[in-house]
Formats: structure tokens, C-alpha cells, sequence
């Protein structure tokens, strides 16, 4: 399962500690630094991988915005602040969210799925190396062998996901980012609730990948990546 490191920036202890707090309850987050300002932020950045940062505009010495636009390698950022007037510019820098303090978590959560909702992972295959073609998932009290190529598609709905094959369906209770992690390289996110079988696409357009009789909606922000998987 993969874990995305993350570094908070704000010169306000307790907004941070806060954001600590939110991502705490999110086992596949872990906070690899905790700045109060851009400056002590750089140099993190400089020597430690950091998937997503939380950022604050209004900070002394250097504002938020500046900094990002200055990044030369930049991660995913979302942005923490009191101030509603700076929606405009943060969504200019193509910001994955707008967070305005005080910070609720359901609101949090809701930044942190917009997030996950740009990882599509399209693996590389190792060279050399032979990759099992099936996995068995637990369903109840069974194991059920799931051939990768039988797989048309698998679709989330809230703690369970819907495998779809050839022949028929099998319901279990697992998280999508997590199947996919199981999954070979045949396979991609097309959507939050959707992971696709490319072999098994039959057409697509901007909105949707057909595989047969089934239509799959492209999510907004998947849509370059997906695009670029289908048309390679």
C-alpha cells in the first residue's frame, strides 16, 4: 500500500497541529516535517520526497503563493488559510484545494479524496520479471481467484468494491487505491470510484471509456493521464 508523505507549512502552531490531527486518521498520510515558514519548508523540500504539502498564504518573510510560484520541483499543494480572497490566485496556480481555517475534517477529507483523484498510477513493469496473473481476494469467508485477464473493470461503492469479469461479479469489502496496488500494469484509475482494464477497452471519448455494453466516466482530473494511456 502506498503512503504519501506530506509537510505542513504555517507559521500558526495550532493550525498545524490541527492538520496533524486530520491526517492521523488516515493511515496511508505520513507527515515527514511540520515548518513554520517557507523558508524552513525549502529546505525539507530539497532533501525529502513530499507527495502533497499544506500550505498557508499568509506567512511572514515569504507568502505561500510566492513560494509555490517560485518551486522549481513542485509537489501537489493544498492550501490552508483565513482569507477568502485568494481563491482566484490559488486556483491559477492549480492548487488541488482551497481549505479555509477553521479546518473541519469532513472538509479535510474532502480535499484529501480530490488529491487521491490525481494519483493515477500507471505502473512500469520490471524487465525480466514474470508477474503472477491472478490474485485471490477474500470475499466472506472464502478465497476467490481473480485472473487479471478476465477483469473488465472494478468499481467502488463506499467500503466495498464490484469486480467485474467476463463472467460475472464479485462484491468485497476492500479500498480501491488499495486493489489497484495489487493489480498489474494493464490496469489504471480512470475515475475515484473506477479502476479499467485497458485491454478490455473497446472505445472512448473526453467523457467516458466504453468496454463493451459498459460505459466508465473519465473523472475531471484523470483526464489528461487516462487520455494519454488510451491514445499510446
Amino acid at each position: 500500500m502506498k503512503t504519501y508523505n506530506c509537510i505542513i507549512v504555517d507559521d500558526e502552531e495550532l493550525a498545524r497541529e490541527l492538520i496533524e490531527t486530520h491526517l492521523s486518521q488516515l493511515p496511508d498520510f505520513k507527515v515527514v516535517a511540520s515548518c513554520d515558514s517557507a523558508i524552513e519548508a525549502s529546505v525539507v523540500l530539497k532533501n525529502q520526497k513530499v507527495d502533497l504539502m499544506f500550505l498557508d498564504i499568509e506567512m511572514p518573510v515569504l507568502k505561500g503563493t510566492d513560494f509555490l510560484k517560485n518551486l522549481a520541483h513542485k509537489p501537489k499543494v493544498i492550501f490552508t488559510t483565513a482569507y477568502r480572497e485568494y481563491a482566484i490566485e490559488s486556483y491559477e496556480l492549480n492548487v488541488v484545494d482551497y481549505l479555509l481555517k477553521p479546518i473541519i475534517f469532513t472538509r479535510f477529507f474532502k480535499a484529501i479524496e480530490k488529491f487521491l483523484d490525481t494519483q493515477v498510477q500507471v505502473k512500469e513493469q520490471p524487465k525480466d520479471v514474470v508477474l503472477p496473473d491472478h490474485i485471490f481476494i477474500q470475499s466472506n469467508k472464502r478465497y476467490i481467484k481473480i485472473r487479471f485477464d478476465e477483469v473488465l473493470y472494478i468499481e467502488s461503492i463506499k467500503d466495498y468494491i464490484k469486480i467485474h469479469t467476463v463472467e460475472d461479479m464479485t462484491l468485497v469489502k476492500h479500498g480501491l487505491s488499495a486493489f489497484l496496488e495489487r493489480l498489474d500494469t494493464r490496469f489504471f484509475r480512470a475515475h475515484r470510484s473506477y479502476i479499467v482494464n485497458v485491454e478490455k477497452v473497446t472505445a472512448f471519448t473526453k467523457q467516458d471509456i466504453e468496454i463493451g455494453k459498459h460505459e466508465i466516466p473519465i473523472g475531471e482530473l484523470y483526464k489528461k493521464d487516462v487520455l494519454r494511456v488510451l491514445s499510446s
